[in-house]
């Protein structure tokens, strides 16, 4: 077998080796069958295989090849725009069940890490969302006492303790949730990968789906090179559920617009600089809509990223956008030599809400991670896993509802980056709470 070309990133120069996995071939049968070998349908493979059951997944090119693999690592309890009374106003008690299993996030994501003693680089440093103006302050303090009220441990920061925190006063003060953390993505997947594996799992690489269809009191799952038959079905492909197939699943496809991730990697930060900058080692994001993001890797590079407006030269635009915004924040870094640059799709939706869909009998799927899908989907993938197993739905954090499609996708997609302009110019007003 030959390995699959990932993106020149940094997750793919320093995660471990793993060899690939053969493609499916021929017909075979398992209890469930997931498709995507991303963190949701890797957790999914692991809650299914550690309960005794027969369970395969289909990736169309290599474990933590997407969205997975490809992100800035950061493990963040919470979604981006999807407030816990959001959820629970427009589900009711399956929405109150998806607001604990958002806070238990990190907390899901970590435990499987220390169980099986995953090679991920993880460190629950705690997560950090500082406030980019005064009003933001207002807003972060509402959600700390929101997520406080559901029995999460949010806390808020002043001033004075986000100057501590970051090594910085360019921020106002902040939500820190000591459950989050970072990991190194693609490490993480293809560890997932090895503990499905060690617990009984199969997995195919290699294998784009073609079709999937039920056909009496089973699914039939089609490769190329051959056919899986089974009883459940989870399609666990996010935002890359269009770009291997289009014709994979074009209604779930259409109801997400893929978007562009930029992430990129300084030098190591030296020892004297380390100790002042970011000393606690946590993920930071702050409340920007033109987000500002950082942490460190475990050589001591900061993981940061942006966006652009406009398809020119837009590696480095974002490079050199990412390096002033750091240089902003941190005189002393100057401005950054970025070493490592990558990008990858994440899916997003009109109004930021994941959504979790029915397929048919025993067939499940979840798309629109909006940016927060290391924690979630890792999370969101053993609810699935659950599901196709038997749990009853009314003990899930699963509020199915059916696909809205973007009425003219093709367009849409194509004016998705002019968003930024949009968030913005919000950025610079301050919010109605």
């Amino acid at each position: 077998m030959t390995d699959v070309a990932f993106p020149p990133s940094l997750w793919a120069a320093t995660a471990p080796h793993r060899p690939p996995a053969p493609p499916l071939g021929g017909t075979a049968e398992t209890d469930v069958a997931v498709i995507g070998g991303g963190f949701t349908g890797l957790s999914a493979a692991i809650e299914v295989a550690r309960n005794g059951g027969s369970v395969a997944v289909l990736e169309g090119k290599a474990v933590g090849w997407g969205a997975s693999g490809r992100n800035n690592g950061q493990v963040i309890p919470i979604l981006t725009a999807a407030e816990p009374a959001a959820w629970i106003k427009r589900y009711g008690a399956a929405g109150e069940r998806m607001v604990q299993l958002i806070g238990n996030s990190a907390n899901i994501l970590f435990d499987l890490v220390r169980e099986f003693d995953m090679e991920a680089e993880a460190e629950q440093a705690g997560w950090f969302q500082p406030a980019h103006s005064p009003g933001r302050v207002k807003l972060c303090q509402s959600r700390v006492d929101t997520w406080q009220r559901h029995g999460f441990p949010a806390e808020f920061k002043t001033a004075e303790e986000t100057r501590d925190i970051l090594g910085s006063d360019f921020w106002y003060g902040g939500m820190f949730n000591p459950t989050g953390g970072h990991i190194n993505p693609l490490a993480l997947a293809r560890a997932m990968a090895k503990t499905a594996e060690d617990l009984g799992a199969t997995i195919h690489e290699n294998s784009p789906v073609i079709r999937y269809e039920r056909v009496g009191a089973q699914w039939v799952i089609q490769t190329a090179t051959g056919t899986l038959k089974a009883r459940a079905l989870i399609l666990a492909t996010n935002a890359y559920t269009g770009e291997l197939v289009p014709s994979l699943a074009p209604r779930l496809a259409k109801s997400i617009i893929p978007v562009l991730s930029w992430q990129m990697a300084t030098q190591p930060i030296g020892d004297n600089l380390r100790r002042s900058l970011l000393p606690g080692r946590q993920a930071v994001s702050d409340t920007r809509g033109d987000l500002r993001f950082f942490r460190y890797d475990a050589r001591n590079r900061l993981i940061t990223g942006g966006a652009v407006i406009g398809a020119y030269d837009v590696e480095n635009r974002v490079r050199a956008k990412a390096a002033r915004s750091l240089g902003e924040a941190f005189p002393e870094l100057g401005t950054p030599e970025m070493t490592h640059v990558w990008s990858g799709y994440i899916g997003m939706n009109w109004d930021r809400f994941p959504r979790i869909h029915r397929l048919g009998t025993d067939g499940w799927a979840w798309i629109g991670c909006n940016g927060r899908g290391v924690a979630f989907g890792t999370a969101l993938g053993r609810e699935l896993a659950r599901a196709a197993t038997g749990t009853d739905e009314n003990e899930l954090a699963l509020p199915v509802t059916e696909p809205r499609p973007f009425p003219v996708h093709s367009i849409a997609r194509r004016v998705a980056p002019t968003y930024l302009a949009w968030l913005k110019r919000k950025d610079l007003s301050e919010p109605k709470l």
